[in-house]
């Protein structure tokens, strides 16, 4: 099944939600507010698409961040770390397919 990592709160996420809805696409809400984000899973998304294109520097959370926070991320094991202290640096959302395919943001939604 397919399954969207994220928070409720995300317009990107509410429109993320509405796609998969209107498309008939069954799918599972891992909410990281919630249930905390899965560092066996954010470990499988770093080693398919990086930790760059997951971490959200543009987003409030980012911009928050002490900036000795910010400059200490600099790898993949730093960047899981701030992930895990701060979820919501996560670029939203997160989708993994029931076909095995893990996406970022709105990409693979047409």
């Amino acid at each position: 099944m397919t399954t969207l990592y994220a928070i409720p709160n995300c317009d990107t996420v509410k429109k993320a939600r509405a796609w998969l809805t209107a498309q008939g696409i069954a799918y599972q809400f891992h909410d990281y507010k919630k249930h905390g984000v899965p560092a066996a899973r954010v470990k499988v998304w770093m080693e398919t698409l990086g930790w760059e294109p997951l971490l959200n520097k543009k987003g409030p959370t980012w911009r928050k961040l002490e900036p000795a926070v910010q400059a200490a991320v600099v790898d993949a094991a730093s960047a899981l770390a701030c992930m895990q202290q701060n979820p919501s640096v996560i670029k939203r959302p997160v989708i993994e397919w029931d076909d095995g395919r893990i996406t970022v943001g709105l990409v693979g939604l047409s």
